[in-house]
């Protein structure tokens, strides 16, 4: 299935409804504004501004709904007043988007809202996020998993339409290492570095990572335009002076790659295929079980930690660390109908505190 026939997919799930979208003003939920527009009978864009967010991040969501022609509603929350979050332990994006959803399931309901949707793609569901575990609980609608749609071909679509959205629009905190407490100080610090980069190198594409609790760790797509003496002198000397104690360069360029599938020959079958993946998270089995058991034959064993699942001729093995095994597959686009068809069901072992 190519892209065009994913979008007219989705085109079908938002037709003729009233909905509510989770709006980061990034290219995942940009998309779903375009599409909705088009097709849905009301839109109401939400974004929740949780004070952590990039520079002018409520005035450039704020253009980018005018600029669809949607209605635009920001919810403004200093979520550092969360002291669970603010201890920044694995469950932090949990915390803070179950209260954003919590506020948009208000709107919803004062609006009698048909369904509340998201920009979740299916490469999202192969990261650690745990607080998409959020909008299984509320009952988000994630219109590109249901058709598979990939970050790629939703980039390319984009760019193919001319489309503006915002590049850069993941929360601060991400930028501090889990178990070091965040901070209004340490996110200034933060906030400061990547101004100061944008400002010089003309490009969004960074981070400033706080790492040991003094250093900033700067990362960037093309290192190429910082390599000079004087801008490192003059960047290094100006993150000193908001309390930085060391300045260091990641020399590898930040291109987040599509992490590939690994696919070998079948051994009881030499006419398919097998594949295997890695997870980045534990998966709990027992929640994991109660969702495969709607898709097809399922054994289970908790105390081994394993997951046994007969769809549709082809078998998968989940294991509680995260290991995906998959047997009896015809090709790639095979494989990628299974993870359609199974990743929104794995539920994530979280310690989900809210």
């Amino acid at each position: 299935m190519n892209t065009e026939e994913k979008i007219r997919k989705v085109k079908n799930i938002l037709k003729g409804k009233r909905i509510i979208i989770a709006f980061s003003g990034g290219s995942d939920s940009v998309l779903i504004g375009h599409i909705a527009k088009e097709v849905s009978e009301e839109i109401i864009a939400v974004t929740f501004d949780n004070g952590l967010m990039p520079s002018n991040f409520s005035n450039e969501v704020k253009k980018i709904a005018e600029n669809i022609g949607i209605e635009h509603i920001l919810i403004e929350e200093d979520i550092l007043e969360n002291k669970k979050f603010s201890e920044n332990r694995e469950n932090r994006c949990f915390i803070c988007r179950n209260l954003m959803y919590k506020e948009i399931k208000k709107i919803a309901d004062e609006k009698n809202i048909d369904i509340i949707v998201d920009g979740t793609n299916i490469d999202d569901l192969m990261d650690n996020r745990p607080g998409i575990m959020v909008n299984y609980e509320i009952g988000v609608v994630s219109p590109f998993v249901k058709v598979g749609l990939e970050k790629s071909e939703i980039i390319e679509y984009i760019k193919k339409n001319n489309i503006d959205y915002i590049a850069s629009t993941t929360c601060l905190a991400t930028r501090i290492e889990k178990n070091s407490k965040i901070t209004s100080r340490k996110i200034n610090m933060i906030k400061y570095g990547e101004n100061l980069l944008k400002s010089i190198l003309k490009t969004d594409e960074l981070r400033v990572r706080l790492v040991l609790d003094d250093m900033a760790l700067i990362e960037l797509v093309n290192i190429d335009p910082i390599l000079n003496k004087n801008s490192l002198v003059h960047i290094t000397s100006e993150l000193k002076s908001v309390k930085f104690k060391k300045v260091a360069l990641n020399v590898e360029p930040q291109i987040k790659k599509k992490k590939e599938l690994i696919y070998k020959p079948c051994k009881d079958e030499a006419n398919k295929l097998m594949f295997e993946n890695d997870l980045p998270y534990k998966i709990d089995i027992k929640k994991t079980c109660e969702e495969l058991k709607k898709i097809g034959e399922i054994k289970c064993s908790n105390e081994m930690g394993v997951i046994m699942l007969d769809i549709d001729g082809r078998n998968l093995t989940l294991f509680g660390k995260g290991k995906l095994v998959a047997r009896k597959i015809k090709n790639k686009e095979d494989v990628q109908d299974l993870l359609i068809k199974v990743l929104p069901l794995i539920r994530p072992e979280i310690q989900a505190e809210k």
